[in-house]
């Protein structure tokens, strides 16, 4: 099973290149759903989030208020790596376990945080999907209603687009029209199922 690593900087389009992945019967295993899973009342990261941060991330129903949390973490980059070093060996154990459960030649896992978590060797290739920071910042706070500056704390907090462009085994550029990004999902598509297959 060949894994192909999706990532990129926050508004880059990485959901948008996995559903074309999706749509032409690859596995795609989404970290964040898997972390925000994770962190559902119950689970045993939402109970260690709680017992690090107090009952202040909560909301009235008992859940947690991610916004607050988000806010909290992105203010205190000490409290960022706190909930990074609950979260992430569970959402990557947890990936593990999905990716030998998944059928076909190659399977994608979409990490947003794959190079600052340290965990490039846990895929076989990486695949980046990019973006002008112009263009991400538009994009987020046109889905999210967070403000500019907000999104620039977070791209801050991310690797720069540099060093994630250097690491990448695969670029796709999703600054164009959707015909071009399906014509880039497609070539990828043919080299991976190659590879799988050597």
């Amino acid at each position: 099973m060949l894994v192909v690593g999706l990532t990129g900087g926050i508004g880059a389009g990485k959901s948008t290149v996995a559903r074309m992945f999706a749509a032409r019967g690859i596995e795609v295993f989404d970290a964040d759903a898997v972390a925000h899973r994770l962190l559902e009342p119950g689970q045993p990261a939402f109970k260690a989030v709680v017992r690090a941060f107090g009952s202040g991330i909560l909301d009235a129903d008992g859940g947690l208020d991610r916004a607050a949390l988000r806010r909290r973490v992105f203010a205190e980059p000490k409290s960022r790596r706190r909930l990074e070093g609950i979260v992430h060996p569970l959402v990557y154990a947890e990936l593990a376990r999905l990716v030998l459960g998944a059928a076909g030649s190659y399977c994608l896992l979409c990490v947003p945080l794959l190079l600052e978590t340290g965990r490039r060797r846990f895929v076989d290739r990486l695949l980046v999907v990019d973006c002008p920071e112009t263009v991400q910042i538009e994009r987020v706070v046109r889905r999210s209603g967070l403000q500019p500056e907000e999104v620039r704390a977070i791209i801050a907090a991310q690797v720069s687009r540099s060093e994630r462009l250097a690491a990448a085994d695969d670029v796709i550029v999703n600054a164009a029209d959707p015909a071009s990004l399906e014509a880039e999902v497609d070539a990828l598509h043919r080299r991976y199922s190659v590879l799988a297959a050597a």
